[in-house]
């Protein structure tokens, strides 16, 4: 017999006071209900109740086994209507995993939008270069630059992701502008440290050519402090243009080569195919569609 069903039958008829009322609160006989107790007292090896033609009473085991059986069916109530909550409403912890650039200079700074609108939802927003295991890490939904795998998980497409080359204009008085690839050899080009030198600064060029910029002086794992390099005059960078574009716009930073660059790289939402879709991560997959999604 279910075992939860029978605790729960065990503290009725300790609260009704018989078996009889019992029977009648939970719309089943009243042999049924001798059969959950029995069946509890045939596992715990101990009778539960005494009970005789006018009375019942609780066995010393009986009561501290009501007792528990209480905290119990309670947890279990407790667990349910957190879940049921957890369905009607976005509450809870959100996981997410995306790119450094993607994520400081876009995701992250419309995320108080997003918690405002959700007040009853953290989020834990790990930014690194690394392909992690959603479902091994535990992470609710991530952003992928690339293509993708076939995989169980789900995609959403998102606006492409492009790479622009640019440079201060104080840095392109003092060393002059590229106006091919083969040029670049000539200027200071800041690296990203994750790029393996075999495909760093990789354009698009008609005769397939590849550019080899000299050694660079810096290099780091942060698009932001290789756009703040570049800001300061100290070489060239290629960073993604959603970094930049506001430099750009202002004038600070000068596009370079644009027609070199490579093509645009897919951009994809990734999140758990199959498991069952919570508000937090709907309403979360709705937000980065209605904000990168493609037109």
């Amino acid at each position: 017999m279910d075992r939860l069903r029978s605790m729960e039958v065990f503290v009725g008829v300790v609260e009704a006071g018989s078996f009889t009322a019992a029977a009648r609160a939970f719309e089943m006989s009243v042999v049924m209900v001798g059969k959950h107790i029995a069946d509890l007292e045939q596992r715990l090896g101990a009778r539960l109740l005494n009970r005789t033609t006018r009375r019942q009473s609780l066995t010393e085991i009986g009561e501290q086994y009501c007792e528990q059986c209480r905290q119990i069916l309670a947890h279990v109530q407790s667990a349910e209507s957190g879940a049921l909550a957890m369905r009607s409403s976005a509450r809870g912890n959100l996981r997410i995993s995306a790119p450094v650039a993607f994520g400081s200079a876009l995701l992250a700074p419309l995320l108080p939008a997003y918690m405002a609108a959700h007040p009853e939802v953290s989020v834990d927003l790990d930014l690194s270069e690394r392909i992690s295991d959603l479902v091994e890490e535990g992470l609710d939904a991530a952003i992928r630059i690339g293509r993708l795998d076939d995989s169980t998980l789900t995609a959403r497409p998102l606006k492409p992701y492009g790479m622009v080359i640019c440079g201060a204009p104080a840095y392109l008085a003092r060393c002059g502008t590229p106006a091919t690839p083969a040029d670049l050899a000539q200027h200071q080009c800041l690296d990203f440290l994750h790029w393996r030198r075999v495909v760093r600064w990789r354009l698009g060029q008609p005769d397939g050519a590849l550019p080899s910029p000299q050694p660079s002086r810096f290099r780091s794992n942060n698009g932001q402090a290789v756009k703040q390099m570049a800001l300061n005059g100290f070489g060239l960078a290629m960073l993604p243009e959603i970094v930049v574009a506001e430099e750009i716009a202002q004038g600070r930073l000068v596009p370079l080569l644009c027609d070199y660059m490579p093509p645009l790289r897919p951009l994809h939402l990734i999140y758990p195919r199959g498991r069952q879709t919570t508000p937090k991560l709907s309403t979360f997959v709705d937000f980065v569609v209605e904000n990168f999604g493609l037109a």
